[in-house]
């Protein structure tokens, strides 16, 4: 089974084709089609390559939706000073699904 992991919002992903996967806001449509090619390791059988080997190769995958995940919250709380306060924020994500791999 071929495997690849690219980098996308400061953050790493593990995929392979056909998954589904939740990455930072991008700026596509749904039913866009978007390709990554910062590319840090991609297996095929039991070939790996890493780093400058896997240079030139690319992920791509289709956006399924845009969507706000789920609410984190924040509590802020100052012990004998009556002070307390809650905070909370939801990120923006992209719901992507994996379609093709290319080493």
């Amino acid at each position: 089974m071929s495997y690849a992991i690219f980098k996308s919002g400061g953050k790493q992903y593990r995929v392979s084709q056909g998954d589904v996967v939740d990455v930072d806001k991008l700026a596509q449509e749904e039913g866009a089609h978007a390709v990554f090619s910062d590319v840090l390791l991609v297996s095929e059988g039991g070939a790996v390559k890493i780093g400058t080997e896997a240079q030139g190769a690319t992920v791509e995958a289709e956006v399924i939706s845009q969507f706000k995940g789920d609410k984190v919250l924040a509590y802020q709380y100052r012990r004998r000073k009556g002070y307390h306060r809650t905070v909370g924020h939801r990120r923006h994500l992209t719901k992507l699904k994996i379609t093709g791999i290319k080493a």
